[in-house]
């Protein structure tokens, strides 16, 4: 896995900036219910979403209708958000959330599940996001992250032999997870990773970097791989943007809620 603190400074530009952000939370918003005030954004990293979500609903008084709250668990990222929300961001471990039960009314986790390489741990940041939920409450999350960015592209063909590992924010898992919890399905969103096109000699540098985590930097079929990906055509020029989905799941407000409602 990546070291996010020192991903921090480069973080945005590698990956989309402000389109990509305006996208994301387009998308997060438009599962949230209109009458939600109150939003936990889990792992928010370098704040470029979660300012967004804090901006996109302003009342009309030009204060903000929706007040968010960020947390992460790296520092250098938590600095970078706390410069873009002064007052709104804190370090903390989303397996243990430093608030109430039932204190926001929607809790957000964008491009988060994928990164959690033990199950367990992911069933315990799901199990976390729904407490802090007030019942009534919406819960959205980013889903089969790493399928999203196979488009069909030459690129994909040359990495489609590359040992993978299962993927930990599949939606069928995330959806066991959240029904555990009592949350019912309440949605769902898709929006595009704006400026995420890969480019060959950019799938080159992202797997000298690691971010293949099943062909880290030395494995021996990196090389390979980096081989066959120098020798495709137009080495500069991005193929398509991926497409993320989001999923929503509702905390019914009545303690004997049929879990089949809102699917």
């Amino acid at each position: 896995m990546l070291d996010y603190d020192k991903e921090a400074e480069r973080y945005d530009g590698l990956r989309g900036g402000e389109p990509r952000a305006a996208a994301a939370a387009q998308g997060v918003l438009a599962l949230v219910p209109p009458q939600a005030r109150t939003l936990l954004d889990v792992a928010c990293g370098t704040g470029i979403v979660t300012r967004r979500l804090a901006a996109g609903r302003d009342g009309r008084d030009g204060r903000s209708g929706l007040r968010v709250t960020g947390v992460d668990l790296a520092p250098a990222m938590a600095r970078q958000a706390s410069a873009r929300l002064p007052g709104a961001i804190l370090l903390a471990d989303c397996r243990q959330l430093p608030f109430r039960d039932g204190e926001f009314d929607a809790v957000s986790s964008v491009w988060l599940l994928h990164l959690v390489e033990d199950a367990e741990d992911v069933r315990r940041i799901v199990a976390e996001c729904a407490r802090v939920l007030r019942p009534g409450g919406v819960y959205v999350t980013t889903v089969d992250k790493g399928a999203s960015h196979n488009v069909g592209s030459d690129i994909d063909v040359v990495l489609a032999s590359r040992p993978r590992s299962p993927a930990s924010d599949a939606a069928a898992l995330v959806e066991t997870y959240t029904a555990g919890c009592g949350l019912v399905p309440a949605g769902r969103a898709r929006f595009p990773g704006r400026g995420q096109g890969r480019s060959p000699r950019r799938a080159i540098a992202d797997l000298r970097r690691g971010w293949f985590v099943t062909l880290p930097p030395g494995h021996p079929l990196a090389d390979d791989f980096a081989a066959r990906l120098a020798a495709l055509p137009d080495q500069d020029r991005p193929r398509p943007d991926p497409e993320f989905t989001l999923l929503a799941f509702r905390k019914p407000t009545g303690p004997t809620a049929d879990p089949a409602e809102g699917a």
